[in-house]
C-alpha cells in the first residue's frame, strides 16, 4: 500500500469513528424510504446508486422550494459510504440549504439508516448537491 492509500484509509477510519458518534438530527427527515430487494447490486447489497438517487430526491425537494420552481442538479461533492444499507433498512434523509448564489444553491444531505430489527441508527453518508434554478427553456434564472 502506498502513502496515498494509507492516508486515504486513515481519513476513512477517522470519518467512520466520527460518524459512529454522530447524533440523529433534530429536524424531521425530508424523505424516508425502505431499502427493497429490487434496490440491490448483484452481490445482494443495496446499490450505492439507489442511495445517491434518494439523496438527490431529498435535495431536489429542498432546492425546488427555495428556488420557487424548477431546478437541475449540476454537481455532487465527493461522498464516502462508510456503512452499508441492507434490505429492509429504513433510510432517512435530512437536507438543508447551505449556500445560495445568484442562480445556484447548495443543499447538504445526510443519509441515516435504521435496521428493521432495532432502534439503533447510524449515518451512512453525506454529500452536498449543487442545483441551478432554470426557466421553462432550461436556461439558468436568478433565485427569488
Amino acid at each position: 500500500m502506498d502513502g496515498d492509500a494509507i492516508a486515504a484509509n486513515a481519513r476513512a477510519e477517522t470519518l467512520a469513528e466520527a460518524w459512529e458518534k454522530a447524533e440523529w438530527p433534530q429536524e424531521a427527515p425530508v424523505l424516508r424510504a425502505i431499502a427493497m430487494p429490487s434496490d440491490t447490486n448483484p452481490e445482494g447489497d443495496i446499490f450505492g446508486g439507489w442511495l445517491l438517487s434518494q439523496m438527490d430526491l431529498a435535495a431536489a425537494s429542498i432546492a425546488f422550494h427555495r428556488a420557487a420552481g424548477r431546478c437541475a442538479t449540476i454537481a455532487i461533492d465527493g461522498m464516502t459510504f462508510l456503512s452499508p444499507v441492507f434490505v429492509g433498512d429504513e433510510v432517512s434523509l435530512f437536507a438543508k440549504v447551505v449556500h445560495t448564489g445568484r442562480t445556484s444553491l447548495k443543499v447538504a444531505v445526510e443519509a441515516w439508516r435504521r435496521r428493521r430489527d432495532g432502534e439503533q441508527a447510524n449515518k451512512v453518508t453525506e454529500g452536498v448537491f449543487t442545483f441551478v434554478a432554470i426557466d421553462e427553456n432550461r436556461k439558468s434564472r436568478p433565485l427569488p
